[in-house]
């Protein structure tokens, strides 16, 4: 993510700052970014709670300032498969913005979570004074469409043991701490939350990590997960 100097005022404004280093904003001087930054509103929502609905309508692009949130398909079974988490940072609801088409998947608030949203009104107004946004955010789009494919991929050609380590070598390279015995990942998900992005049952993660850890491949330790750097080479040769 690129980071760039912003003036003392946005340290101020935590929900500034956070604007301020995503990607496709990050090219906008602060008067720009503040002209967005007015065009935008705030909503809550309490941990659990749906945010959007799959094939409902809206054209809104929502940036998270606070909390989790995660991107999720259900099952007629109520089974539920995870595409993507969002942190602070992190923005949704791109897509809408141009088509205007029913939502693609569900954002469901892992925590309460706080929201910036941009209405499509007024991101037209936006791109129309700096076009380099759109540009921006179509090339972070292309991107999304890449790792889907990598997830279609991932889900159709490897089993449940090749799909769980690919996650957990994803999560590493988001949030990993690298040591000199391998990549410490501070806050793993869930055996339930893992299951659910790799689209297995949470029985089946439990009985592969346990596997894994006989291994030495993998260390838990509470939350905490330490990938060894045999696992770690050993993925990354295969991809």
């Amino acid at each position: 993510m690129n980071r760039t100097a912003q003036p003392s005022f946005f340290i101020r404004n935590p929900q500034l700052d956070i604007l301020s280093k995503i990607d496709i904003f990050s090219h906008l001087d602060p008067g720009a970014l503040m002209d967005l930054y007015r065009r935008m509103t705030i909503k809550r929502w309490y941990g659990g709670a749906i945010i959007v609905g799959q094939h409902e309508t809206g054209r809104a692009l929502y940036v998270v300032v606070q909390g989790r949130a995660k991107v999720v398909l259900f099952g007629e079974s109520g089974r539920e498969m995870t595409l993507a988490t969002l942190a602070p940072g992190d923005f949704f609801g791109e897509v809408s913005l141009f088509d205007g088409k029913p939502r693609s998947a569900n954002v469901v608030a892992v925590d309460d979570v706080a929201l910036l949203c941009l209405s499509h009104d007024a991101f037209t107004r936006h791109i129309e004074a700096y076009p380099m946004t759109a540009v921006r955010l179509l090339r972070e789009m292309a991107g999304r469409l890449r790792r889907a494919n990598d997830t279609i991929n991932n889900l159709a050609l490897h089993d449940v043991s090749s799909r769980l380590t690919r996650t957990l070598l994803s999560l590493a390279e988001q949030s990993g701490e690298m040591r000199d015995d391998g990549v410490f990942i501070r806050r793993r998900p869930t055996q339930q939350e893992l299951a659910n992005m790799v689209g297995t049952c949470r029985e089946t993660v439990s009985r592969t990590l346990s596997s894994m850890a006989r291994k030495g491949l993998v260390v838990p330790k509470g939350r905490s997960l330490l990938l060894s750097r045999a696992l770690v080479d050993r993925i990354r040769e295969a991809a």
